[in-house]
């Protein structure tokens, strides 16, 4: 099996946890996400950022 089948296969897995987990987030997010913690960036600030995001696209969503 190719390495990027291998790496399909796991993204496929992360989008089946984040589905049951119901984070609301697209494959392309996580795929954005994995690649930023395989890059060494901290998966406990990237969770927080991405709480962040969610709080403010709401109230932006509330104010329309």
């Amino acid at each position: 099996m190719s390495s990027r089948e291998d790496a399909r296969q796991i993204l496929q897995a992360v989008k089946e946890v984040s589905d049951s987990l119901n984070t609301g987030l697209e494959y392309e997010e996580l795929s954005i996400l994995t690649q930023l913690c395989e890059m060494g960036v901290n998966p406990e600030a990237l969770g927080n950022i991405m709480l962040e995001l969610k709080k403010e696209k709401a109230n932006l969503t509330n104010r329309s």
